[in-house]
């Protein structure tokens, strides 16, 4: 038994956030001390992200709602009986944040949410959240294929979604990596060869645990128990280089292909520069260097949206939204990312 995506939909969000919208900003230091030149810092911001511009949500929708969004378009480009999908599995981080407000609300499960605006009335359609850092989307992909390896389940939706624009602390610069936005697929069994032919998965909760957290603003006269999204930067681009790589070669070895079989390489657009890097490592572990055109990008336009990078990634390449990429049957995919927990996954993938 194998698992084929059979149907894609990604939501992004239409209120673009260009990098010069931060011109006027005030950032600080993690001691509170105001930082010079905002227009150097921007600069140097896009040189390192490959960020231009991203994406926010709009005040009316919640996380929820763009995961919707998505998961309807996914249904429809697979043509299928909503009532017939045995599992929505949901990854996101934070939950629905209101527009304006600071409490996350999880209950119930965005999942069970997405259910309901999708009328689906099937009680045995099994709706659940998974939280898993950015990597989510990656483990939900494995939890679908796991249930239907075991004949659990036939079909699964699965989402990646988040609003991270609502919980960022405006006077940190590394507010300006992250976006809002929603990526969806429609995964079945079937009895060829293909879909999801190995994967690796790992959590480093040691000394790694908190590269990425909630923590107070970086400026002193907010209140303190007001918590927002902080990464240690640097620790996290030395752990990804160090362990994602690794975790992409185990793939490549389990699934007993040849690197030269991989037409491209979809991962977490978190950082171009930590990406490029990540994937010349990958490469270098084999002694040769990457292709031409191996790593999709969309972080420039659309940011980092945690969860929803890479169903958006891929969606929008089936879609013919991505200028010189495509995907054609029996083309050979690596899937990787890296977050908080600290998590890393990898899967390969046969369209």
């Amino acid at each position: 038994m194998y698992i084929k995506i059979i149907g894609s939909g990604s939501y992004i969000p239409e209120l673009i956030i260009p990098n010069s919208n931060f011109s006027d900003h005030i950032f600080l230091d993690n001691k509170g001390e105001k930082l010079k030149l905002p227009e150097t810092i921007i600069g140097k911001f896009k040189d390192i992200t490959g960020i231009d511009e991203r994406r926010y949500a709009s005040k009316k929708h919640m996380t929820s709602d763009l995961a919707f969004r998505a998961a309807e378009l996914a249904i429809e480009d697979a043509k299928i009986d909503r009532e017939n999908i045995d599992y929505i599995i949901c990854a996101h981080n934070y939950g629905d944040v209101a527009y304006g407000k600071i409490q996350s609300d999880t209950v119930p499960s965005l999942a069970s949410r997405v259910k309901n605006k999708l009328t689906i009335k099937n009680p045995k359609c099994v709706a659940y959240d998974l939280l898993f850092g950015c990597p989510g989307w990656n483990e939900a992909m494995i939890h679908a294929n796991a249930f239907i390896k075991a004949g659990l389940a036939m079909r699964c939706l699965v989402i990646g979604a988040e609003t991270l624009s609502r919980v960022v602390d405006e006077y940190d610069r590394d507010s300006m990596i992250y976006s809002d936005g929603a990526g969806a697929v429609i995964v079945e069994g079937g009895v060829d060869n293909g879909g999801i032919l190995s994967h690796e998965s790992a959590t480093y909760a040691d000394d790694e645990l908190d590269f990425l957290y909630f923590g107070s603003s970086y400026n002193k006269d907010l209140p303190s128990d007001v918590r927002y999204i902080k990464m240690l930067g640097r620790k996290i681009y030395e752990f990804a280089l160090n362990h994602v790589p690794l975790a992409m070669k185990s793939c490549v070895d389990k699934a007993g292909i040849e690197i030269s079989q991989i037409k491209k390489i979809l991962i977490h657009q978190a950082n171009e520069k930590m990406d490029e890097a990540i994937v010349a490592r990958f490469y270098g572990l084999y002694n040769l260097y990457p292709p031409k055109n191996i790593m999709p990008m969309c972080i420039h336009k659309f940011g980092n949206s945690s969860v929803a990078t890479i169903p958006t990634l891929y969606d929008l390449i089936m879609k013919g939204k991505l200028e010189e990429h495509s995907f054609y049957t029996g083309d050979i995919l690596l899937f990787a990312s890296v977050g908080a927990g600290m998590n890393i996954n990898a899967f390969i993938y046969q369209v």
